[in-house]
C-alpha cells in the first residue's frame, strides 16, 4: 500500500502546538511516558498468549539506543504492536475525552502551573515532541505480517505507509532537537543520562529495559516488596506511572492480605481531583493482576463508585488468569478482595481525619461530595463509617467545617436529633431565616449545601441512635415540654386570630403554595418556606427531573411569622377591608421574598416584579 498523508484531529494539532512550545522544564518525563506505553504493548501481549498460544510472548523486553552522530534515540518493545488502522487511530487521534478541557487549562495556566496540567491529563506519546524534532514508529502487530511506519515532524500532519520488520512490537525513532541544558533539553544519546531517567522514573517496570547489554531496572514489582524497603520518592513515582497524575498523593497505603488466599494491593489517596471526575467516562477501577500478569487496566469490581478516585494495582495470586468482566463479578475472591480494600481505604480516611485534620480537609474538598454517594446505595455496609467521615460547615461555626460525632458532643440537654438544614450555598444557608428560632435557644445545626446532600438525608439516615431531621421540613418543636405546650396555645391563639387572613393568602397564592400558616420557627423575618412533612423538597424535586425521573410535584407550604409587625399591619389592613386590593400584592411580594430567602432566586420573577410595581404605585 503506498504512503498516505493525515491530518491529525484538530485537538492533537493544538496539543502538539502547546509540546512543541512548550517552557516545560522536566523533559525528561517524555521518556517515562514512552516506556510506560512500551511496558503496556508487552502487557498485552502477555495477556493475550494466554488465550492464543501461536503469539510468542518470551523474553518481553524493551530496548533503548541512543545514536550521538546521528542525534537520535530509539525505544523498542517486542510486545502486541499495531496494525496500519491501529496507529492512525492511536497516533493521529486523542480518543480521551475531555482533551479540550485541557487545552483550554493549559492556554489559561501560567508556566508553573503547566506542569501540574501536563501530569494531570496524561499526554502520553505526544510529550516526545518537547525533544524530538521528527518521530518515526515502525510497529508490527503480533500474529500479522506487515508491518507500518508512522513519520510526523509535529506540524499538523503525518504520513503511514507500509514497512517491513522481523518481528512483532514498536520501535520509535526521535530525531532530537539540540541540547539544550539551559531549557532542561539534556543529551539524550548519552548512556548516562537514560541510566538516569530510567532509575528515577521506571525502576519498578516489570520487564527488562535494556541499553547495550545491561538491564537498567530492577523490575522489582513494588506492591510485592515490604514497605521499608521502598522509598517514599519510589512511591510517589509509581503514583505518575498509573495515574499519570503530577500531583503528589495525599497518602499511600499499601496492602497485604494473607490466609485463605493471597493478593497484594498498592492504593493512593489523591490531593487533587481529575477533570473527570463526575463524568460517567471517567476512567475508573484498579489495575488487576494475577501473579504480576496484568489482566485488567481497569477492573471496577475492585472499587465502589463512590471510592472511584482511589488508584493504585491489585495482584491477586489465587485467581484465574482467565477471567472475564462477567466473572470478576460473581467471584468470592474479588468480592472478598474488594471488601479488603474498602475497608483499608476508610480506616485510612478515618487516621487521616483523626491526626491530620487538616490534610483530610483538603481530601474532602476534592473528594467529599463523591464519598457522600456511597450513603445512597442501598447495599453500602459501611454507612455508618461514612456518616463518621462527614463533615460539614455548621451554625456553630460557620467557618470550620464540623463532624457529626463532634456536633453530638455538642448537643443541648434532652436534645433527641441532629438538626440539619439544605441549600444551595454556605452562603445562603447561614442567612436563612428558618435558623432564627434555633440560634436563639441556643440549638446548633448542620449546613448542608452539596447537591447530594439533598438525595441523601431524604433517606432518613441515623448517627449515634440519633435522626438527622430537616428544620425545613414539617413541624419541629424545641425546648422542654412545657416550653413547647405553651408556645403551643400561644400559636393557636394566634392561628384563630389571623385564620381569616390566611385564608385569604391561600385563596390569592393557590397555584404556588401547599398552604399559608403561622410559624413558630421565626423571630424576625417575615416569611419562611417550608416542605410538608413527607413531601420533596424543591431542591430535591429539580434534582430528580434534572436525571430524568419523574417526580411528584409538591408545593411548598407558606409560613408567616405573628410576631412581625408587617403581618400585623396586613391583619389590620384585612380587618378594615378584606377586599383591599393590596392584600393580593402583599402576599405575592411577601412570597417571592420567601423564596430569595430560600434559595436565592425568584420562581416567577415578573409576578413578582407587578406586584412589586403595584404596590408602590399606590404608595405615591
Amino acid at each position: 500500500m503506498p504512503a498516505e498523508q493525515h491530518e491529525f484531529q484538530a485537538e492533537v494539532k493544538q496539543l502538539l502546538d502547546l509540546m512543541v512550545h512548550s517552557l516545560y522544564s522536566d523533559k525528561d518525563i517524555f521518556l517515562r511516558e514512552l516506556i510506560s506505553n512500551a511496558s503496556d504493548a508487552c502487557d498485552k501481549l502477555r495477556f493475550e498468549h494466554l488465550t492464543r498460544s501461536e503469539l510468542a510472548a518470551d523474553d518481553l523486553h524493551l530496548r533503548l539506543e541512543g545514536d550521538k552522530a546521528a542525534r537520535t534515540l530509539k525505544i523498542t518493545d517486542n510486545g502486541i504492536g499495531m496494525t496500519r488502522e491501529e496507529a492512525i487511530k492511536n497516533l493521529g487521534t486523542i480518543a480521551r475525552s475531555g482533551t479540550k478541557e485541557f487545552l483550554g487549562a493549559l492556554k489559561a495556566a501560567d508556566n508553573k502551573q503547566a506542569p501540574e496540567l501536563i501530569g494531570q491529563f496524561g499526554v502520553g506519546f505526544y510529550s516526545a515532541f518537547m525533544v524530538a524534532d521528527r518521530i518515526e514508529v515502525v510497529t508490527r502487530r503480533a500474529g500479522t505480517d506487515g508491518a507500518t511506519r508512522w513519520v510526523s515532524t509535529g506540524d499538523g500532519a503525518y504520513t503511514v505507509e507500509d514497512a517491513t520488520r522481523p518481528h512483532a512490537g514498536t520501535t520509535i525513532t526521535l530525531h532530537l532537537k539540540p541540547v539544550d541544558v539551559e531549557h532542561g533539553m539534556r543529551d539524550y544519546t548519552d548512556d548516562n543520562v537514560l541510566r538516569d531517567i530510567v532509575k528515577r522514573y521506571s525502576d519498578f517496570v516489570a520487564y527488562p529495559i535494556r541499553l547495550g547489554d545491561q538491564t537498567l531496572n530492577s523490575m522489582k514489582a513494588i506492591w510485592d516488596r515490604p514497605k521499608a524497603e521502598v522509598t517514599e520518592d519510589e512511591y510517589k513515582e509509581f503514583y505518575r506511572h498509573i495515574s499519570h497524575d503530577w500531583n503528589e498523593p495525599l497518602r499511600t497505603i499499601p496492602v497485604r492480605m494473607e490466609g485463605t488466599f493471597e493478593a497484594y494491593a498498592l492504593l493512593y489517596l489523591p490531593s487533587k481531583p481529575p477533570f473527570d471526575l463526575y463524568s460517567a467516562e471517567m476512567k475508573r477501577g484498579l489495575q488487576l493482576f494475577v501473579k504480576r500478569v496484568f489482566v485488567m487496566d481497569e477492573c471496577k469490581e475492585l472499587m465502589p463508585t463512590h471510592l472511584r478516585f482511589v488508584r493504585g494495582v491489585v495482584d491477586a495470586h489465587d485467581l484465574s488468569l482467565n477471567v472475564s468482566r462477567e466473572i470478576l463479578q460473581k467471584d468470592r475472591q474479588i468480592q472478598v478482595i474488594r471488601k479488603q480494600l474498602v475497608k483499608k481505604v476508610l480506616s485510612t480516611l478515618e487516621e487521616l481525619k483523626r491526626d491530620s485534620f487538616d490534610d483530610y480537609l483538603t481530601f474532602w474538598a476534592a473528594f467529599g461530595p463523591v464519598l457522600k454517594e456511597g450513603l445512597l446505595a442501598y447495599d453500602t455496609q459501611d454507612k455508618d463509617k461514612l456518616l463518621d467521615l462527614v463533615v460539614t460547615s455548621s451554625t456553630h461555626d460557620p467557618n470550620k467545617l464540623t463532624s457529626l460525632e463532634q456536633y453530638v458532643a455538642r448537643m443541648k440537654e434532652g436534645q433527641e436529633e441532629i438538626y440539619f438544614l439544605t441549600g444551595p450555598s454556605k452562603e445562603t444557608l447561614v442567612k436563612s431565616p428558618l435558623l432564627e428560632t434555633f440560634a436563639a435557644k441556643g440549638y446548633e445545626v448542620l449546613l448542608f449545601s452539596d447537591p447530594v446532600d439533598e438525595l441523601w438525608l431524604e433517606q432518613a439516615p441515623r448517627f449515634k441512635d440519633k435522626a438527622l431531621r430537616s428544620i425545613g421540613r414539617g413541624d419541629v418543636k424545641l425546648g422542654t415540654d412545657e416550653e413547647r405546650e405553651r408556645e403551643g396555645e400561644q400559636l393557636e391563639a394566634k392561628q384563630k386570630e389571623y385564620a381569616d387572613l390566611l385564608a385569604l393568602f391561600r385563596v390569592h397564592l393557590q397555584d404556588d403554595i401547599k398552604e399559608a400558616r403561622l410559624s413558630n420557627r421565626l423571630t424576625s423575618s417575615a416569611v419562611c418556606l417550608v416542605a410538608d412533612e413527607h413531601d420533596m423538597t424543591p431542591r430535591m424535586q429539580k434534582m430528580m427531573e434534572a436525571l430524568g425521573h419523574a417526580a411528584p410535584k409538591a408545593k411548598p407550604v407558606l409560613e408567616l411569622n405573628p410576631t412581625h409587625p408587617l403581618i400585623g399591619k396586613l391583619q389590620a389592613l384585612f380587618v378594615e377591608n378584606k377586599a383591599d386590593p393590596r392584600l393580593a400584592a402583599y402576599a405575592k411580594v411577601l412570597l417571592g421574598q420567601a423564596h430569595l430567602a430560600d434559595s436565592g432566586q425568584l420562581p416567577d420573577a415578573k409576578a413578582f416584579s407587578d406586584a412589586l410595581g403595584d404596590l408602590l404605585l399606590r404608595a405615591v
